[in-house]
């Protein structure tokens, strides 16, 4: 089977070199192999995502001499894939509303503490207390009834044991056993963003055949969650390669606002591609 790899950024601001590190990895474990290289716009927060970024993000890679298949997919244009997932996953009764606010949720961990096999916070941030998980489902429909906004939480214990031991590769570190159960129940879509990020990249992942999946080890945490949600959706389970970050002088991975590293900011300031690529780690 041909690798199939992809970049896929938010268009929520302009590319940085970390971002740049990513496309090259990505683009260059592809030619390697001969395969295929796909890009990805990460858009379903509608709110913040710009279309003048997105047009940024075609013109830096293009600099930098990365080619790319189209069409591009945009998550925009694909909610309804998202909406029969989670259809899906509410039918397996998965899936429940959760009406709590940030500051409820933190007040409850500060009340309950946690229990002892459990961290109080994910890489996504404090772990949620399964407040909503408890309430009656009759009490649920009258509260969507009422019109109170509410997320949509997976139960995620009760997807583990449907889903049985799991477990996914990952090039450096070899196989891993799946453990979602440790960051709790993932939100997987509100009411202004349809779709959470880590549903509707697996859903991408699958829908475009991608067989590699090549991103920073900061999302090492994600790959728990997603592997889980393949087996849910019964999706193909891809290799993963999480890689380094690169960082800024002061050892902190970058960020978009670091604006005088975005590659838009080096091309203007008379760096050349091979420069930046050099920058981004690739240099001789």
């Amino acid at each position: 089977m041909p690798i199939v790899t992809r970049f896929a950024p938010s268009p929520t601001g302009r590319l940085h070199t970390g971002h740049a590190y990513a496309a090259l990895f990505a683009w260059g474990a592809a030619r390697l192999a001969g395969g295929r290289f796909l890009l990805r716009i990460e858009d379903i927060d509608g709110g913040r995502s710009q279309p003048e970024s997105e047009d940024a993000i075609y013109r830096d890679l293009a600099w930098l001499g990365l080619e790319w298949e189209t069409p591009v997919r945009r998550q925009s244009e694909h909610f309804e894939d998202y909406r029969e997932a989670l259809a899906r996953l509410a039918d397996m009764n998965l899936l429940y509303p959760c009406f709590c606010t940030r500051a409820e949720i933190r007040a409850e961990i500060e009340r309950a503490g946690s229990a002892p096999h459990l961290p109080l916070h994910s890489p996504e941030g404090p772990i949620y207390p399964g407040t909503c998980r408890r309430v009656e489902p009759g009490e649920r429909q009258r509260r969507i009834d009422r019109g109170e906004p509410h997320a949509l939480r997976l139960d995620v214990a009760r997807a583990a044991r449907l889903a049985g031991p799991l477990s996914w590769t990952d090039r450096l570190r070899g196989e891993q056993p799946a453990t979602p159960e440790i960051f709790g129940d993932i939100v997987l879509a509100r009411k202004d963003v349809p779709c959470s990020y880590h549903l509707a990249v697996t859903l991408d992942d699958a829908l475009q055949g991608i067989t590699l999946v090549t991103r920073g080890e900061d999302l090492l945490f994600a790959s728990h969650i997603h592997r889980l949600l393949q087996a849910l959706l019964g999706l193909a389970t891809p290799e993963y390669h999480h890689h380094e970050l690169i960082t800024g002088p002061n050892g902190e991975r970058l960020a978009k606002r670091d604006k005088s590293i975005t590659i838009e900011a080096l091309r203007e300031a008379g760096k050349s591609p091979a420069e930046v690529i050099a920058m981004a780690g690739f240099g001789e």
